[in-house]
């Protein structure tokens, strides 16, 4: 449908309601739908002698030529897809696909068949209502119940936007008209408001709960909320735990607003199994032993337009010591009860993260020897804020210069350069001379470097300061133009700056086993990956083979954050848990000197008493 959402954009991006009335028009066009009582739809439906009925000619033009068929189901991806770019960020408003919401959908109301004529369901961030959309159908097909009904006793939702809740509204009444019913007018209980703040019971009398909660929480991370929103977040505890993405107190909005013995169901983003600012949900649910049911799509992509890494929920209202877990490997939904992997709240460590994938292999892991983060420390690499300017592989050379491109040819003198390597390229490249750059590096040559003063570097270096000063407009940019340096041409941090002895360089993710490369150059410096340093060349040597073992990588895809294509962080949070085995002085002897991997390998699984297959 990009045709018809790019023919939306243009003509009508910014007014919602010209938006609403094409689409609903030229799906009541197509389908050959006859529309006489409702006045909703009626208000919308665009008429021969209208100013933008040429406009509905050429969007039923588009859409015919994109497909045969225009489905109900193609307009609810046309009502998320339209929606502008910047409520995108600040909402978080996404597509949820038709096979997600059924089998939802489906699995909420089998545990609750019995009583499914008088529940309540609700969706409590329903953007344009594809959940409750889909929950009307089957409360209809089991029940039997007039849509005027369900609409007015058993459906609710609740939105930020306004543009939304009409759009329910559309949605819900062509579901209605689609299969007969075509009244003056549906009662629906659907709300404008922050769900955040909102009071469900300051609208409704004896407000007990819902019994289901479906949906799809806001895709929106930290950094991109709102002063208002961070302030709203503080009523919720779960977001008591560095910086909470939207999507964190929806669990706790949900859960708080099930009646006993409810069922909750969300597809929603799966960082909070490990992240820090999932720490207070994974306490929440541990505190009140919440019953908990998650099936874990891991690298696979569920969104068309969003690269999010997500899983299932399915909360019950009553207490449960276990967690149960099924990871899919292929966006299969489990068959039965039995595939899920149970795993009781004991065993896992809220603090540290939770280890739901082969739960008791890596439970052993963490278990020997000693905390990796508490024997080795992890470095991040430079931050210039503006690699493109610092950073470069000259295009030529001489006695006195490096020639860097960037725009012009600049010549830069050597004595204000230090090698770099992009520590990231050490997930396919072993080759240093391969991954070396060079860095203008304006600062001091002390241990701890500071800034060279203005005139020192204009005296020092004249022709390095002359490409600084021609790009310095481009570095006030930095930081949104707020940034606070020590200098107008520092670094917009002083990360990772002083000299370190042996630095053993590894990427910040990878989808196998990387490469690990261990230096002893003082001067050496890295960005985008990451490094160890602060131990001598006998045990960094130790800690890269630890670190190229198989079971080493074994840890890291089952406990790390996931990225597309199977890749997977090597951060430090994620790899501080992992228990390095004690090892005796002939044992550390061996690791020197053998290089043979799958002897390695054999020996660090004996150690930890395990096998892993590859």
């Amino acid at each position: 449908m990009k045709n018809a959402t790019r023919y939306l954009s243009q003509k009508y991006s910014t007014n919602p309601w010209f938006v609403d009335r094409l689409i609903i028009s030229a799906f009541l066009y197509i389908n050959k739908i006859q529309l006489n009582n409702n006045l909703l739809l009626l208000s919308y439906c665009i008429q021969e002698n209208d100013d933008d009925f040429n406009n509905l000619v050429d969007f039923t033009e588009i859409i015919i030529n994109i497909k045969h068929e225009f489905l109900i189901e193609d307009l609810i991806e046309l009502f998320e897809f339209v929606i502008s770019p910047s409520d995108r960020i600040i909402n978080g408003a996404i597509y949820t696909p038709t096979e997600i919401r059924e089998y939802i959908v489906s699995q909420a109301f089998l545990n609750k068949k019995k009583h499914l004529s008088d529940a309540k369901i609700a969706d409590v961030a329903c953007g344009c209502s594809g959940f409750l959309y889909t929950a009307a159908k089957e409360i209809k097909k089991i029940t039997g119940k007039s849509y005027q009904e369900i609409f007015k006793y058993q459906i609710f939702g609740l939105d930020i936007q306004e543009y939304s809740i009409t759009r329910s509204k559309l949605l819900l009444t062509l579901l209605a008209l689609s299969e007969g019913e075509d009244i003056e007018e549906f009662h629906f209980n659907l709300h404008q408001g922050d769900a955040l703040i909102f009071k469900w019971q300051d609208y409704y009398e004896n407000f007990e709960g819902f019994q289901i909660i479906l949906g799809n929480p806001p895709y929106v991370c930290a950094r991109n909320l709102e002063d208002s929103v961070k302030e709203n977040l503080k009523h919720w505890s779960v977001c008591t735990s560095g910086n909470s993405d939207l999507y964190i107190p929806f669990f706790q909005i949900g859960y708080e607003n099930l009646a006993s013995s409810g069922i909750l169901g969300f597809i929603t983003m799966n960082t909070f199994f490990k992240s820090l600012n999932g720490r207070a949900l994974r306490k929440y649910f541990d505190d009140n032993k919440i019953s908990i049911k998650i099936i874990d799509f891991g690298t696979s992509q569920i969104f068309k337009s969003k690269s999010t890494y997500t899983c299932i929920c399915f909360l019950e209202k009553k207490e449960q010591a276990y967690v149960e877990y099924y990871k899919s490997s292929e966006r299969e939904f489990p068959s039965n009860n039995k595939q899920y992997y149970k795993i009781a709240y004991t065993s896992l460590d809220a603090k540290k993260g939770w280890n739901l994938n082969n739960n008791k292999i890596i439970s052993k892991i963490e278990a020997t020897g000693k905390p990796f983060g508490e024997l080795y420390k992890t470095r991040h690499g430079i931050a210039t804020l503006r690699n493109d300017i610092y950073i470069f592989k000259p295009v030529a050379e001489d006695k006195e210069f490096y020639y860097l491109q960037n725009g012009s040819l600049y010549p830069i003198e050597k004595g204000i350069c230090k090698d770099i390597l992009n520590s990231n390229k050490l997930s396919r490249v072993v080759d240093f001379e391969a991954i070396k750059e060079k860095v203008l590096f304006p600062y001091n040559d002390e241990k701890r470097p500071k800034a060279l003063e203005e005139e020192d570097l204009k005296a020092r270096f004249p022709k390095a300061y002359t490409y600084l000063q021609k790009k310095k407009e481009e570095l006030k940019k930095r930081d949104k133009g707020n940034g606070n340096y020590e200098k107008w041409f520092a670094f917009g941090r002083t990360q990772s700056l002083e000299k370190v002895g042996n630095k053993l360089f590894f990427p910040k993710i990878s989808d196998q086993t990387p490469n690990y490369l261990i230096s002893n150059d003082d001067d050496l410096l890295f960005y985008n990956g990451q490094a160890i340093i602060g131990h001598d060349e006998r045990e960094m040597r130790v800690i890269k083979k630890i670190m190229e073992s198989r079971l080493f990588w074994y840890y890291i895809k089952n406990t790390s954050k996931p990225y597309s294509s199977d890749y997977y962080s090597l951060n430090g949070n994620y790899i501080n848990n992992f228990g390095v085995c004690d090892l005796s002085a002939s044992e550390v002897e061996y690791l020197l000197i053998e290089d043979d991997r799958k002897k390695l390998d054999c020996f660090f699984e004996k150690k930890y008493d395990l096998q892993i297959l590859e």
